[in-house]
């Protein structure tokens, strides 16, 4: 009783919060009611039936799987076979039969057909199946296994991932013949666009020994666009990080006290939200009709913009300016350093926007689908014609300073084949880190990493108490 009544509340508090969200507050519930009477009714059924919904209640499943390997790091050798192992614990207290399904999914390599077998787990108790597999070259497969349970229709299902030779992963080039002629027309348009760097110092908001600023400047389409530039009280000139986010992310301040830092958002990304709105986060789909109208195309140029403010600043040491991001930022980062010769050295992790050919065929992703499906004059080519401007397998062999990338092997939304695709373009010095048991999201040990990579690179350690 006690957890119905809480997911109740929780339901309640959910249903209040998105009214107050999307509805001006009034003086009185009466006038609120009132002006909002037909969409309150509906939010009212609506909330009604999520609380009695099956899908708030649902039960657990009623068995669990579990998967290892005999080899921890996740990378082999290309022909070396390794031996999945498949815990599967019945839940319930009754006998459970169904089917195990086994398959590969990769685009390395044409996979062999699914395998099935028969099996019966008794009430409470568990078995273990394993399963064989070898990379035949480099590259990433994911193994998945897949219990359909007698009478139900929602499969349990879990996955583990191996790779091999990661340096060699290669993909074939998509730019079209305008290619280099868009990204240099585009930057001509950005250059022509006053940039108008506005600089407002936010001591209340500083950290210790460093001093803060909210600055604003102009990029292409004349948006405006934010960032909060810390700098340290130290002798400078100092080398500076420009931070860029990950999906609707919000990049704010952290407070280094060795390194310039600039943790700026593009259009549409937390303060830079004035004259594009994140809402709704559906980036990947804006303009996706026409090259020029693309959102990605005034994103990536708006990093460009960010590189011009710094390098306009008398404490940045122009010769160790770095570009950092993770997911999205990841695949900003990418874009920057190839399209702005000025970055000396690029931190790319986990990175999106990637071999948009295969990513697609390794994620699903309904909001694209669903893009395409709405106009009968768009087709899956046509679609991927227009991102292939901004994918960055197509920008990456135009990077020559040192790139770093960290990649989770685990990493559902990122697949590591479509980064390696990108990362192995780059013409200058490449240095990766792998984390075999992680996805999208690589924790502090990884960022600790990524910072001494930095101050090994610009000479330069952290101050601390």
């Amino acid at each position: 009783m006690k957890q119905t009544a809480l997911k109740v509340t929780t339901w309640f508090f959910v249903w209040s919060r998105f009214a107050a969200a999307h509805f001006p507050q009034k003086d009185s519930c009466s006038t609120f009611m009132s002006d909002h009477s037909s969409t309150t009714r509906s939010l009212i059924i609506t909330a009604a039936l999520l609380l009695f919904s099956p899908t708030v209640f649902a039960r657990k499943p009623d068995a669990q799987i579990r998967i290892t390997t005999n080899d921890d790091s996740g990378l082999v050798a290309v022909d070396e076979s390794v031996t999945f192992s498949a815990t599967i614990k019945n839940t319930t207290d009754q006998t459970l039969s169904g089917k195990l399904h086994w398959t590969v999914i990769t685009v390395a390599f044409a996979p062999p057909k699914p395998q099935a077998a028969v099996i019966s787990i008794g009430a409470g108790q568990t078995l273990t199946r394993e399963h064989v597999l070898s990379m035949p070259t480099c590259g990433f497969a994911d193994l998945e296994c897949r219990l359909v349970i007698d009478g139900q229709k929602e499969p349990v299902s879990r996955r583990s991932r191996i790779g091999a030779r990661p340096e060699e992963v290669t993909s074939t080039l998509t730019r079209e013949n305008d290619f280099d002629t868009f990204w240099d027309r585009s930057l001509a348009e950005l250059a022509r666009v006053n940039s108008d760097f506005k600089v407002e110092a936010k001591p209340e908001q500083a950290k210790d020994g460093v001093d803060l600023f909210e600055v604003s400047m102009r990029s292409f389409g004349d948006v405006r666009v934010r960032g909060w530039l810390e700098v340290p009280r130290t002798t400078g000139p100092h080398p500076v990080v420009i931070r860029v986010p990950g999906y609707g992310g919000n990049m704010k301040p952290i407070g280094r006290r060795d390194t310039v830092v600039f943790s700026f958002n593009p259009r549409a990304h937390g303060n830079s939200q004035q004259d594009v709105s994140g809402r709704p986060r559906d980036y990947w789909i804006r303009g996706l009709d026409d090259k020029n109208e693309y959102f990605y195309r005034g994103a990536y140029l708006d990093c460009i913009r960010a590189v011009d403010f710094v390098c306009s600043r008398k404490n940045v040491d122009q010769q160790r300016i770095a570009i950092w991001g993770g997911s999205q930022g990841g695949g900003f980062a990418f874009a920057t350093a190839a399209l702005d010769a000025r970055i000396d050295l690029c931190v790319a992790d986990i990175p999106f926007l990637c071999d948009w050919h295969n990513y697609f065929k390794l994620t699903e992703w309904p909001e694209i689908n669903e893009w395409i499906e709405a106009d009968e004059n768009r087709t899956w080519d046509t679609t991927l014609r227009t991102m292939s401007y901004f994918d960055t397998l197509n920008l990456c062999g135009r990077i020559k300073c040192t790139t770093i990338m960290g990649i989770g092997l685990q990493d559902r939304v990122c697949p590591p084949s479509t980064s390696f695709a990108a990362f192995n373009r780059v013409s200058g010095r490449k240095v990766f880190r792998i984390y075999a048991n992680r996805g999208h999201g690589l924790g502090n040990e990884h960022l600790l990493w990524a910072w001494k990579q930095i101050e090994s690179e610009f000479g330069t350690a952290e101050i601390s108490d």
